[in-house]
């Protein structure tokens, strides 16, 4: 059962798989405060997700409204490639331009902190930019766990430290999403704060499916409601048709996720059984060998055959036995009592 579970979530995986391939295939077209992006081929990655709205996701995630975002830049830095960095160079009246570096993690991974502080570092070099780098966390951990916002060493008195804004999307209110109309987080809705119900869902599949750029996110908002709702529901409200992750920034993630669950899993239930297999075949065992005893001593030596019969009984015919063998006054009797059971 684990083994298929895993394969049914593998091969549901596989509809994001061809969404996922185009991180960065992006261009776009200046339209007075706006920026509308293109898409050369269908992609559902972190570039996609926040270049349907990159405005409104920034001046979310920083609250404040005047930012406007000029351009989706290249994280491919010397060494480093990761399609779940998406830097945006974003201008303020106030300050001028900046760097915001988003960061979407599936779970909480401890090394973050000092790859957002090496990833800030490389921005800021490159670009000769300011950044104001965000970790997003877009599921959380199995235990409860204090996530910091902060990198810091310290080596012969010289200390090194990184701050960074955190993002839980399972503390985030799912009214947001639909009051701010932030896009972006559609596909996230089943797993919000206050999302995880059927209406919220009908809801997001209602706003994806009035925009064309949006319907292509449809499997994504299904592969999210899987972990919240029941999969029959999830069919039965929108196309269950997942096939795309294995180019996600997330892929490698819930793959090894997955896996790694089945495998705790199928090892709890294999001691268990093999716990419960174990007792059950001692207590078949000595029940045998008591039975044997009580014969051997009453009848002298007991036949082979006879023995290996005895030895296959199951436990409650072994009972049946051990109370029957007190009315026998031949070895007759068990051979006939055998010949019946």
């Amino acid at each position: 059962m684990i083994l298929k579970a895993i394969a049914h979530i593998l091969n549901s995986i596989d509809h994001i798989y061809s969404i996922l391939k185009t991180v960065g295939a992006w261009t776009f077209i200046k339209s007075r405060n706006y920026i509308k992006p293109v898409a050369k081929k269908a992609d559902i990655g972190s570039k996609r997700l926040i270049s349907l709205a990159p405005d409104i996701w920034v001046q979310w995630i920083t609250q404040q409204s005047h930012l406007q975002v000029q351009d989706i830049l290249n994280t491919e830095f010397q060494w480093i490639d990761r399609e779940s960095d998406v830097l945006l160079k974003v201008y303020s009246p106030e300050i001028g331009e900046f760097l915001l570096l988003n960061e979407l993690q599936l779970r909480y991974n401890q090394r973050m902190p000092q790859r957002l502080r090496a990833y800030t570092a490389l921005a800021e070099e490159r670009y000769n930019l300011k950044v104001y780098p965000v970790l997003i966390n877009i599921l959380p951990q199995g235990t409860k766990q204090t996530i910091p916002n902060r990198y810091e060493s310290e080596i012969l008195g010289i200390t090194a430290h990184q701050d960074y804004q955190v993002i839980n999307l399972w503390e985030v209110d799912v009214n947001l999403v639909f009051e701010q109309k932030i896009s972006t987080l559609l596909p996230f809705v089943p797993i919000l704060k206050g999302g995880n119900s059927e209406n919220n869902l009908r809801l997001a599949v209602t706003e994806l499916r009035k925009d064309e750029q949006l319907k292509d996110l449809e499997p994504l908002l299904s592969f999210f409601a899987s972990f919240v709702l029941d999969i029959p529901l999830i069919q039965q409200i929108m196309r269950w048709d997942m096939t795309v992750l294995r180019e996600s920034p997330w892929y490698e993630e819930i793959l090894k996720e997955g896996l790694q669950q089945g495998e705790e899993r199928g090892l709890q239930r294999g001691l268990q059984q093999g716990l419960q297999q174990g007792l059950q075949q001692g207590e078949q065992q000595g029940e045998s060998v008591l039975i044997l005893r009580q014969l051997t001593k009453r009848f002298g030596e007991i036949d082979f055959s006879m023995r290996e019969k005895i030895q296959k009984l199951p436990t409650t015919e072994l009972e049946i036995l051990g109370e029957s063998l007190l009315d026998f006054s031949q070895l007759q009797d068990l051979i006939d009592w055998l010949a019946v059971h």
